[in-house]
């Protein structure tokens, strides 16, 4: 592991620490009970990718690895090129790259209206810009990189939705941008909620976003999740 990322780990236990002890320096964002999309796709047959960023991908991915339908969560880059696409080169924040999730799913058990739904209700807060808790940046911003027009159509009819309703209390600000290219992130960056339960950034962060998918979408909910990395033995 680099000096660069074992600074930024560092960087996200010290925080986390501060916070156990009692100082308020960032915490969980609640989750937000949502009205299902007005406008939602078709079932289908066929497995479908979509890909979203909102912050540090390990939350991210840990939500929609919990996610039934869900076939596939893997953590990477999206929003730039791939001679780009490394995690110390990304945590610059000029490379145009968001840290994302490519999500494969089965439209005939979950939507794409749904992801949807769960990702601005506990994945993430849609009202930030370039910035999640403690991560700042716009590698950490708010995206949706849409695989079809159908996507770009009910994405941007939702994010429409939500705004009519005024249910933040603030704007949306998350992009909505063609999916031009997807790529992995470092095998130590994948399932690493799910290897790290006891790191204090997954606590604090991310953990509650798992139980808030588990009490406001209940029926959507597997307590296992579909991992990215094969177990040994």
């Amino acid at each position: 592991m680099s000096a660069f990322l074992l600074r930024r780990f560092d960087f996200r236990f010290i925080l986390a620490v501060v916070t156990l002890l009692g100082s308020p320096v960032f915490a969980a964002e609640r989750a937000v009970v949502l009205p299902p999309p007005a406008i939602d796709e078709p079932i289908e047959a066929n497995a479908e990718t979509a890909v979203f960023a909102g912050g540090c991908f390990w939350g991210i991915q840990g939500v929609f690895q919990h996610v039934k339908g869900v076939k596939s969560a893997v953590s990477g880059y999206a929003g730039g090129t791939s001679n780009t696409a490394i995690y110390q080169t990304v945590s610059t924040g000029t490379t145009g790259h968001a840290e994302s999730v490519k999500v494969i799913f089965d439209p005939s058990e979950v939507s794409y209206g749904t992801l949807l739904q769960i990702f601005f209700s506990v994945a993430h807060n849609p009202t930030e810009l370039n910035h999640q808790g403690p991560d700042t940046g716009t590698q950490y911003r708010s995206a949706l990189f849409v695989a079809s027009p159908q996507q770009r159509r009910i994405a941007e009819n939702y994010i429409a939705q939500l705004g009519r309703a005024a249910i933040f209390p603030d704007p949306i600000v998350t992009e909505v941008d063609n999916l031009e290219g997807f790529y992995p992130a470092e095998r130590y960056h994948q399932d690493y909620l799910a290897l790290n339960p006891t790191n204090p950034y997954i606590v604090i962060n991310d953990l509650p976003k798992i139980e808030n998918l588990r009490s406001v979408f209940p029926r959507n909910f597997r307590s296992r999740p579909v991992l990215v990395l094969k177990a040994k033995g």
